[in-house]
């Protein structure tokens, strides 16, 4: 299993500063990366794959430097956003050429391997300069798994796929991570980091802002309320009670149930069964209404 570690990576362009004094480590399982446009997710998944040299700082896989270290190239495999792709060559000579450039004993089984786990058989035989965006994003993961990596740095995998591309690939990675391989992502889309990370990074402005399981994210933020729906056998019992001991910070009938703004996750959580047994309350239902990576990522960036 490997891992990936930044430490104390900056890079910039002049007078630019692109990415500032960034430290995470990104082990085996899927890790989303995510920021607001220009925040620095390119440039950092460039210096990982080792085609940008850290301005400071260090970045290793598994303990050794990547830039200029051309051995392990042999374990990463890199999707990069940028359309750039040879339109003459045919999907089946891009993946073959791929496998020789990593010196694969058998370029051929290696290039109908890669080709078969992103479903691209079909239009294997065609030039790529016919391809739709979301088949050339597919040719271009092949050319990442030719060489069967532990690591995958992917950069907006799912752009211009269709739905079923989409859920394809997305079972793909699951079942790569599944096997211990270690995979970054990033995406503007974050019903797809929510629906395939076990674990996020956020960059803001070039700088790391936050880590861990988005979940746990948004109850580390206290100076933030949380926000639950409440159903219950009776909904306006249940509200007199909170509003009477002053659990929450507001309580709100509505037709779906209780819409309930607490400023203690913990305590909320510890009393809210309590009062509803004292109260001769049935609670059915209690869900919290800003635990999505959305919430999460809007109460970052608005910080």
């Amino acid at each position: 299993m490997s891992e990936v570690r930044l430490e104390g990576v900056s890079r910039w362009y002049g007078d630019v500063v692109a990415v500032n004094g960034v430290s995470m480590t990104i082990g085996p399982g899927v890790t989303g990366l995510l920021g607001p446009n220009g925040a620095g997710k390119s440039t950092l998944i460039h210096m990982m794959g080792g085609f940008l040299q850290p301005s400071s700082g260090t970045v290793t896989l598994d303990g050794e430097p990547i830039w200029h270290n051309p051995q392990v190239y042999r374990r990463l495999g890199l999707v990069p956003e940028r359309e750039s792709s040879y339109d003459f060559l045919t999907g089946r000579q891009f993946i073959v050429a791929m496998a020789k450039l990593h010196g694969l004993p058998d370029p051929d089984a290696a290039a109908r391997r890669a080709i078969g786990l992103v479903e691209m058989d079909y239009a294997a035989g065609r030039t790529i300069g016919q391809y739709s965006k979301g088949m050339k994003q597919r040719i271009k993961m092949a050319s990442a798994l030719v060489h069967d990596p532990a690591v995958l740095l992917l950069d907006e995998p799912f752009n211009g796929m269709d739905p079923r591309q989409r859920l394809q690939l997305m079972d793909l990675i699951r079942a790569m991570a599944d096997e211990g391989r270690t995979i970054l992502f990033s995406s503007h889309i974050l019903e797809e980091v929510e629906r395939l990370a076990g674990h996020i990074e956020v960059v803001i402005a070039g700088r790391h802002a936050a880590s861990g399981d988005f979940r746990e994210i948004r109850r580390l933020m206290t100076d933030r309320p949380h926000l639950f729906l409440v159903r219950s056998s009776d909904d306006r019992a249940l509200a007199a009670s909170l509003v009477a001991d002053g659990t929450a910070r507001s309580v709100r009938l509505t037709p779906q149930g209780l819409e309930v703004e607490a400023v203690d996750f913990a305590r909320f959580t510890l009393l809210l069964p309590r009062l509803a047994r004292d109260a001769a309350v049935r609670l059915w239902e209690v869900s919290p209404s800003d635990e999505s990576l959305e919430s999460v990522f809007s109460y970052l960036v608005a910080r």
